[in-house]
């Protein structure tokens, strides 16, 4: 039986381009928003130095523990280990998140005494070259099998974890942003990136990254141009990555209605201003970026990547994934029927409003951390209660 609602929660990630990171500050901050009174959890966070600005900002009251967990094995790991291991004594549950640092706090815990449930958020489908895959399948099959729990951003993380032998799976909630603020009117963002009078503006958020379909995207784009759209479209994309100079050499190449903007900070008003707001990408968990779309009311082309499905609903027109034939179609549908449009406009507001809240979030894994740690006395009292069996 559990004594306290109160418990001490170690969270632990590893290197992240920030989606992750932001995702643990935000659940480590709301766990630890009443831990004056009764259910509060006080949490502690272990994670690179390099996300320690996104988790644990000045003056955040999140206490952050320097780890260093990379993305790939290394001699660094042992030192990783040993700390991870001293945290967790002191730990009634330990939350990892990621392949890497649920594999780590699971070799870390199972030599521990009173070793505390160990659960793990799979926030990312392993994607990558043979070798990386194959890494990945061998971290994926010890976390399923000796997490306490497994979590997953997307029904089929929770399969593929049920699959390798995962016993209690669940998805992972994600709070919904709230809603962006717009700060420029759409005259004013057309005006200022350029727009002709009477061109039609598509809009895609995200890193220039293998995960965002942007072969796809520009396949797309190549129909589009040729499609016959009143005034003609023009498709930019916010976001920086490692495609960047690929991308914009085949844009160029083939002169594609397609602009890189590169990093911005006013994605919601770019959003806002779209006609349409598009995503090619071969994966997603709970997209945050499409999250913003449908409170901005936005009209959304995407394909039916990972959990997408499970965020937009039927509030977008929903395509497969790799098929630019059916993304351009969708697009000059909603561009030739602004009935249709706007109709999907109003599904999105409406879809917006039953995203998971942070309280939902709180809630879902209090519950759970409760459960395990009930679970783990119970199986204690068990074991103390079993006479022991000399060797011979």
């Amino acid at each position: 039986m559990v004594e306290s609602s109160q418990a001490r929660v170690l969270q632990v990630l590893g290197s992240s381009a920030g989606g992750v990171a932001r995702h643990v500050a935000q659940v480590a901050e709301a766990l630890g928003a009443d831990t004056e009174g009764e259910t509060g959890s006080i949490v502690q966070v272990a994670g690179p130095g390099s996300v320690r600005d996104v988790v644990a900002p000045v003056g955040s009251a999140v206490r952050f523990t320097a780890v260093e967990i990379s993305d790939r094995p290394g001699p660094g790991d042992v030192t990783s280990l040993r700390r991870l291991r001293d945290l967790a004594r002191g730990a009634d549950v330990v939350h990892a998140h990621g392949l890497r640092a649920g594999a780590l706090v699971i070799i870390a815990t199972r030599c521990l005494r009173g070793a505390p449930p160990v659960v793990v958020t799979l926030h990312n489908l392993p994607v990558g070259p043979r070798s990386v895959r194959a890494v990945s399948f061998v971290l994926e099959r010890l976390v399923s099998r000796h997490a306490d729990a497994v979590l997953g951003v997307s029904l089929d993380l929770v399969d593929r974890a049920r699959q390798q032998g995962a016993s209690h799976t669940g998805r992972a909630l994600v709070p919904a942003p709230s809603r962006p603020d717009v700060e420029c009117s759409t005259n004013r963002v057309r005006s200022d990136l350029g727009v002709p009078a009477g061109a039609r503006l598509l809009v895609t958020v995200g890193r220039l990254a293998p995960q965002k379909g942007l072969d796809t995207l520009c396949d797309a784009a190549a129909i589009l141009d040729t499609a016959g759209v009143s005034g003609g479209v023009v498709w930019v994309v916010a976001g920086d990555g490692p495609l960047r100079e690929q991308l914009q050499g085949r844009i160029d190449a083939e002169r594609l209605p397609v602009r890189l903007l590169g990093f911005r900070d006013d994605a919601p008003d770019l959003m806002a201003a779209a006609e349409v707001v598009v995503s090619t990408a071969v994966w997603e968990g709970q997209p945050i970026w499409l999250q913003e779309a449908l409170g901005l009311g936005s009209a959304v082309v995407t394909t039916d990547a990972g959990g997408t499905r499970e965020v937009t609903g039927d509030a977008a027109v929903l395509v497969s994934v790799g098929d630019a034939p059916a993304v351009a179609a969708g697009v000059v549908d909603l561009l030739t029927d602004g009935g249709r449009r706007d109709a999907l406009a109003a599904a999105a507001l409406a879809q917006a409003s039953t995203l998971p809240s942070v309280a939902d979030v709180v809630g879902s894994l209090t519950d759970l951390y409760a459960t395990l740690r009930s679970e783990r006395g119970r199986a204690d009292q068990t074991s103390r209660a079993r006479p022991s069996r000399g060797i011979g």
